[in-house]
């Protein structure tokens, strides 16, 4: 994580998502923006955090592990999702682990400064929604994701994970740690092995050098229904 000492940004991005009607003049000084390269933590599951964040750029993955260590995926989160509130609020640990999947900025606020805040009505109903928001988001997750056959949330894992490039080439997935994978989308080993091997008979995807590569975006939409990971919370840039 490294600050963005940007003013200007920092402003264009409150104006992008009308955030300005959000955060009073005097609530403004306390906030900063950050950036996040992909696999930087945001926060760790059980750690205390130090920042409410509002991601503004990019997409953050978060996933919770049980205590045997097993892994699973909660959803993937764009703009304008807010990470951290419920913890810094309560005084509570981190309820899941948060790590950025792609180039990520988010305009952050200090723990310490959210005293300031709570009188503030329009950041207080700002984070109400956020929070009804997510705690629906996190129902819908845990009671239908696992519902869905292993495909489904696979072509919605690699559709979250991957992009096509300006250069038109599309991102190399890393098949080392499968186990992994499967662990996010609750799945075993073997079944996901099946898995890309009929998304590579197919044509969605191609086994290259270890990785896997997305060849069928469309496809792989399609298959999907969309993108069951990805909820859409917060509101979108005009």
């Amino acid at each position: 994580m490294r600050e963005i000492r940007d003013e200007r940004r920092l402003n264009d991005y409150l104006d992008r998502f009308r955030l300005t009607d959000v955060f009073s003049e005097d609530m403004k000084r306390h906030l900063a923006l950050y950036r996040f390269e992909p696999d930087d933590a945001l926060c760790r599951q059980g750690d205390e955090p130090e920042y409410v964040f509002l991601i503004v750029l990019g997409k953050v993955k978060v996933y919770t592990t049980s205590a045997e260590g097993r892994t699973l995926l909660i959803n993937f989160t764009k703009p304008l999702g807010v990470i951290g509130e419920i913890e810094c609020l309560k005084g509570w640990g981190c309820l899941n682990t948060v790590t950025a999947v792609t180039p990520t900025e988010a305009i952050g606020i200090h723990k310490r400064h959210l005293d300031l805040f709570r009188e503030e009505v329009p950041f207080l109903q700002f984070l109400l929604d956020r929070v009804t928001g997510k705690f629906y988001a996190k129902s819908l997750s845990l009671s239908t994701h696992l519902l869905y056959p292993v495909e489904v949330r696979f072509a919605s894992y690699l559709l979250s994970v991957s992009s096509e490039q300006g250069d038109g080439t599309a991102t190399r997935i890393s098949l080392s740690n499968m186990k992994d994978i499967a662990d996010l989308i609750g799945t075993s080993y073997r079944h996901l092995n099946r898995v890309i091997q009929s998304f590579v008979a197919s044509g969605l995807a191609e086994r290259r050098q270890g990785t896997l590569v997305v060849m069928d975006r469309e496809g792989l939409a399609s298959m999907a229904g969309g993108n069951i990971y990805e909820n859409g919370e917060g509101r979108d840039s005009l």
